[in-house]
């Protein structure tokens, strides 16, 4: 499919997104009024399928925006919410996706709450923003990418552990 095929997200404050996967190689997130952001796994790095971009490995990712390539640093993904957040330093800011419900995760800029994204890590990204910020386009194309290439959303540890109890039971 290519992009004449697949219908842009219609964002509310930055129009028409696309979100473009190649597979687990490659998540690229462009628009008229966003900057071009690619993500990609090293080839030669096994894939988890759990994973829509294929690692939480850093060492494995390249991102850019806008062709400058940027710091991310994703988190292992274990127990706790809090472990499956994302971290991107761009423009002298520091963004962090982390998950703050079970479908969704709050995107932040320098600690402050700009929005929230939702996606199964997939193509489809569903960003509700905050009304008293003042966004940048830089906000759009990396929470769009991130929450495509991670997904959102994590259960609370509680509801993890329960979980691993009762399918240990007989």
């Amino acid at each position: 499919m290519n992009d004449r095929d697949r219908a842009p997200i219609d964002d509310t404050r930055f129009g028409a997104i696309t979100v473009r996967q190649d597979g687990q190689d490659r998540i690229e997130v462009h628009g008229e009024a966003v900057p071009r952001v690619t993500l990609e796994r090293d080839p030669a790095a096994e894939a988890d399928p759990q994973i829509a971009i294929g690692t939480r490995d850093r060492s494995h990712l390249t991102m850019r925006v806008d062709g400058a390539e940027v710091d991310l640093l994703p988190a292992k993904g274990r127990l706790a919410r809090h472990s499956y957040r994302v971290d991107v330093e761009y423009d002298g800011a520091s963004y962090r996706l982390v998950p703050d419900s079970v479908p969704s995760s709050r995107l932040t800029r320098d600690g402050t709450h700009l929005g929230d994204f939702s996606s199964d890590g997939d193509e489809t990204v569903i960003a509700e923003w905050r009304e008293d910020r003042e966004l940048r386009p830089a906000d759009a194309a990396i929470g769009y990418a991130l929450a495509s290439a991670f997904g959102t959303g994590a259960q609370p540890m509680w509801m993890m552990i329960a979980d691993g109890v009762s399918s240990a039971l007989p």
